[in-house]
C-alpha cells in the first residue's frame, strides 16, 4: 500500500525576530521554485506548492514562525503524496529552514 510521507524539521534562532526570519524564509521558498506561494504574514505562516514529477499532483510546503524566547522558531513540514517520491527533500527542507539565519 502506497502513502503520503511528511518531512517535518524545526529549528531556533536565538537571535532573529519572527519578522526577519519569516521574509528570509519567504525568499528562500520563492528562490526554490515554489509556486503559489500564499502568505500570512501576521500569523507567520507561509504554504506554497511545488509539482516536480510531471503526474500534475502538487507537494505541499507549510512553514510557521513563531516568536521563541528572545528569537524566533522556524517549522517546516512537506507533503508527498502517495505514490510519488521526494529526492533530497531533507536537504532541501533544511535549506529553506536554515535561510532565517541569513
Amino acid at each position: 500500500m502506497l502513502q503520503a510521507i511528511t518531512y517535518k524539521t524545526w529549528m531556533i534562532f536565538p537571535s532573529v525576530s519572527p519578522k526577519a526570519a519569516f521574509d528570509r524564509v519567504t525568499r528562500a521558498v520563492l528562490a526554490e521554485g515554489f509556486v503559489g506561494v500564499h502568505v500570512e504574514k501576521q500569523l507567520g505562516t507561509l504554504t506554497a506548492q511545488q509539482e516536480t514529477s510531471g503526474s500534475g499532483r502538487p507537494q505541499t510546503l507549510r512553514v510557521v514562525v513563531r516568536k521563541a524566547g528572545t528569537g524566533s522558531r522556524v517549522d517546516a513540514l512537506f507533503m508527498v503524496q502517495a505514490g510519488q517520491i521526494g529526492q533530497d527533500v531533507d536537504q532541501n527542507l533544511c535549506r529553506v529552514v536554515d535561510a532565517a539565519a541569513q
